[in-house]
């Protein structure tokens, strides 16, 4: 196609977007901000990491594309190229704080993390879905899904996190790839080699028909730039992270049991008849539940014995003035992919729901219910309903409850005594203030396991244990973990099922201390980056990072 916008590379799209002689580059590849973590592994890294900045106009308006390419490392999200998307985000978000009227274009070409730098992923794009919220109070955020690689993983929660997505008849939308499907779940669950269900289900034929994206257009630059300008003009946003009781009423009328294919899932869409759905708090119960290093912990912070809880899945409860939330197992769930843990569809609608309501609560309160996540995720939940649904969506309306949440003025912490895995942790975990784990060597804190790794990447399981020697943020233990800067406060001497009076003290104390080190803090996610272990760390930390920001505040002006 003569003016194909989906033929053409990350900084072709950006530069084919704006106004003629508009455009200017901000990290550009001779600043040579490259990862410093692939070459480690072998692996040849770009001059600018694959991701194209670049502030310019669309018909007069001021903008900021950043434009990520597809074709290196399948558009995964490290450490630097998420620290550039992050860094415009927060200027952009300034300029427009302060009366500059400018407008941030997302072209989303991603897998979501880049493996080989998983956990820096998973932080920086925690970072974007937390600055994507704050950008929304202002202006519309506009998503681009053009197509080659389409929106997957984690960005595919940022996906659903913009006010306006517009893509062509040759992009997908899904948070877990086929592949991953059927790594995690089995071949029955999702055949990765059926072609025809993978577009029938991701492709945006089917995403705009459930309102998974909004605008489908030709593959034409101009198209692409008269439907930007209309979202500007009419300042257009679907709010597609705030449809929790939309979704909770769909999934009353779903029997999980039988089979849903594309007819029966469209029609059910039409059907909705939507009521407000409010979890009461979980209360003391007769038997245990299915047994879990979260459970233990919700039942241990809040002085509820076998709680239990309209959904089965979801604990919250009040305690002391402070609000615990727990996602669990529960064996016998109808939903089989959530039975050890994982966060589904049920899960991230119901805590968004939990999340709101308490933000409803305390509106207009001078002192905000502090909110304590108990983080216990193996991860996502994989299975063919949950992504034909659209369990990314669900996700973020967890993501998003918990980032308002915090940027209105509750203090956010999340206490880590079993797994925090993938879309799971960012989900439930990732957007708080302040991070504090157990110093225990069974917690898992990934992207992804290490066989749906393996096979992603292209490497054997060995590869990836050895790559992990050499970048801690490929590592699976917590300690390793530590190394990132991203953790508050590691506590010592206490394991996921202690449950002793001196280890609840203990861990009590640390959320204390915790939630006291929030008082006249940044309601943002700055400490991450901030502190000694990411400034001045001898293995890890986030200097890259900080080298990021240090250049964009030098070019944003300039």
């Amino acid at each position: 196609m003569k003016n194909s916008f989906v033929e053409l590379h990350a900084r072709q799209r950006a530069i084919a977007l704006l106004d003629k002689n508009t455009g200017r580059e901000l990290i550009g590849p001779f600043d040579n901000m490259i990862s410093p973590h692939l070459e480690p592994q072998n692996i040849v890294p770009e001059s600018d990491d694959g991701i194209v900045i670049m502030k310019g106009q669309i018909n007069s308006k001021n903008v900021v594309v950043i434009a990520i390419e597809g074709s290196f490392q399948g558009g995964g999200i490290g450490e630097v190229s998420g620290a550039k998307i992050v860094a415009a985000l927060e200027h952009a978000l300034k300029d427009n704080q302060q009366g500059r009227r400018i407008y941030p274009i997302i072209i989303l070409d991603t897998g979501g993390v880049r493996l080989q730098e998983a956990n820096y992923g998973l932080l920086s794009i925690s970072e974007i879905h937390n600055m994507v919220i704050a950008l929304k109070k202002y202006v519309p955020v506009i998503g681009l899904v053009p197509g080659r690689v389409g929106s997957f993983g984690g960005m595919s929660i940022t996906n659903a996190l913009l006010s306006y997505v517009i893509g062509t008849d040759k992009a997908r939308i899904g948070l877990n790839g086929p592949e991953v499907i059927e790594q995690e779940a089995g071949v029955k669950e999702w055949d990765s080699s059926d072609k025809n269900l993978i577009w029938d289900t991701l492709g945006t034929k089917q995403r705009q028909a459930t309102g998974i994206i909004d605008q489908v257009v030709e593959d034409d630059v101009d198209e692409f730039r008269q439907a930007i300008t209309a979202v500007i003009d009419e300042k257009k946003d679907t709010h597609r992270d705030m449809q929790g009781d939309f979704y909770l009423s769909l999934l009353d009328k779903l029997d999980p049991k039988e089979t849903l294919d594309i007819a029966k899932y469209d029609q059910l869409y039409k059907e909705v008849r939507v009521t407000p759905h409010h979890l009461a708090p979980a209360v003391k119960g007769t038997q245990a539940g299915t047994k879990s290093r979260g459970r233990n912990w919700f039942e241990l912070l809040t002085g509820i014995e076998n709680a239990v809880s309209d959904v089965p899945t979801v604990l919250h409860a009040n305690k002391d003035g402070r609000e615990y939330i727990a996602i669990v197992p529960d064996e016998h769930n109808l939903f089989p992919r959530v039975r050890h843990g994982e966060v589904g569809l049920q899960e991230g609608y119901t805590v968004a729901s939990v999340v709101n309501d308490l933000i409803e609560q305390d509106k207009g309160k001078k002192d905000k219910t502090p909110i304590v996540m108990v983080v216990d995720v193996p991860s996502q939940a994989y299975g063919y309903k949950e992504e034909l649904i659209g369990i990314h969506m669900s996700l973020a309306a967890s993501v998003s409850a918990y980032a308002r949440a915090r940027q209105l003025g509750h203090k956010v912490v999340a206490f880590i005594p079993g797994d925090a895995v993938s879309g799971g942790f960012l989900a439930h975990g990732l957007q708080s203030n302040r991070l504090v784990a157990l110093d225990d060597l069974d917690i898992t804190v990934q992207a992804m396991s290490k066989a749906s790794s393996a096979r992603i990447t292209q490497r054997t399981i060995e590869e990836v244990e050895e790559a992990t020697k050499h970048v801690p943020a490929m590592a699976y233990d917590i300690e390793n973990y530590q190394k990132l800067g991203a953790l508050y406060n590691l506590i010592k001497g206490v394991k996921g099922y202690d449950h002793d009076e001196k280890s609840v003290a203990i861990v009590n104390q640390a959320i204390d201390d915790a939630l006291a080190s929030l008082d006249n803090a940044p309601a943002d996610l700055s400490f991450r980056y901030t502190n000694e272990i990411a400034v001045n760390g001898a293995a890890g930390g986030r200097k890259a990072t900080n080298q990021v920001r240090s250049l964009m505040d030098e070019q944003w002006n300039n």
